[in-house]
């Protein structure tokens, strides 16, 4: 089981790149209903990951925390329903 939470990220403004402080981490694609299935990206070595549903370039910043995203405001945080 893992030992930590696997941070979801979306792209609602459709930006060519988000820089990201992990490198284990799930893409949604953009807020309901013009999401995606949620996939799991892992960047490995890399420095990058592109979506392979939605596009989206996602760089790896060690200068940024896990929950942190530039430009701002791309954590996605599911909804209470």
């Amino acid at each position: 089981m893992a030992d930590h939470l696997i941070p979801h990220f979306q792209n609602d403004d459709g930006v060519e790149a988000i820089e990201i402080g992990v490198k284990e981490f799930m893409c949604v694609g953009a807020s309901a209903p013009f999401d995606h299935p949620h996939v799991f990206l892992d960047m490995g070595d890399e420095g990058e990951k592109i979506c392979p549903y939605c596009s989206t370039l996602y760089r790896f910043n060690p200068a940024l925390r896990e929950d942190e995203t530039r430009p701002a405001g791309h954590l996605y945080l599911e909804r209470a329903a």
